[in-house]
């Protein structure tokens, strides 16, 4: 018998610009290097419906028909390639000086005023073509817009899915320090924190990184049929 389920919106903004081969080192040297490499995606918003039905925020586990399953750290290893130990990744949530931060990592600022995020867009805008003349400097400020987009848009997109906060350019600033943060529990986490928010009946959108959602979606893809 076939089950209703609450519908529920996502969203996945793969990095709007094709990734310069000269970038790749610096992606590996910071821990996205694999996770760089993911270009496209197909989501099934009935799938993510009923997963999100099925998720106990007790446990933090999805109830199956088959039984109990859950994303774990080695899923987001394995499937994203990102850093599992080391730091938490945290900062300030409030960026006194976000110009003379963007300044002195990324050459440019989308504003002098105060701001918190950067819109994808802008990155794109600025960042798309790296000349074939770009110094050492302008390479790095290329692989921190790249990183910036792929952490907003792919690894741990809000509800929104325009833009980036500033906060995670701060830990980009050393990029032999940047592996040295557990981007793969922090993107866990905050895919746990929407799974258990939209347990709300009056969500419609959920934000993280849904594509990790394949884990667990050849098991959970009898729960569209089976009550």
């Amino acid at each position: 018998m076939s089950v209703e389920y609450q519908r529920i919106g996502g969203h996945i903004h793969s990095v709007g610009f094709q990734l310069d081969e000269c970038l790749i080192p610096f992606l590996e040297l910071a821990g996205f290097g694999s996770a760089a490499l993911i270009r496209t995606f197909n989501l099934r918003h009935d799938l993510i419906s009923a997963l999100v039905e099925r998720w106990h925020p007790e446990t933090h586990t999805f109830h199956l028909p088959c039984g109990e399953c859950t994303i774990t750290l080695e899923d987001v290893a394995l499937q994203l390639g990102l850093p599992i130990d080391g730091n938490a990744v945290t900062g300030v949530s409030l960026i006194s000086r976000p110009a003379r931060l963007c300044y002195d990592l990324l050459g440019r600022s989308p504003s002098e005023g105060k701001f918190q995020t950067l819109k994808f867009s802008w990155l794109k805008a600025n960042f798309e073509y790296l000349p074939s003349t770009a110094t050492e400097l302008e390479v790095m400020q290329a692989v921190q817009a790249y990183i910036m987009h792929l952490i907003g848009g792919v690894l741990m997109p809000d509800t929104h899915g325009s833009e980036v906060h500033l906060m995670c350019l701060l830990l980009l600033s050393n990029l032999h320090n940047t592996r040295s943060y557990s981007w793969g529990s922090a993107v866990l986490a905050i895919l746990y924190r929407e799974l258990c928010r939209t347990t709300d009946l009056s969500a419609v959108d959920i934000g993280g990184c849904l594509i990790l959602f394949a884990v667990v979606g050849s098991l959970s893809d009898a729960i569209l049929v089976i009550h």
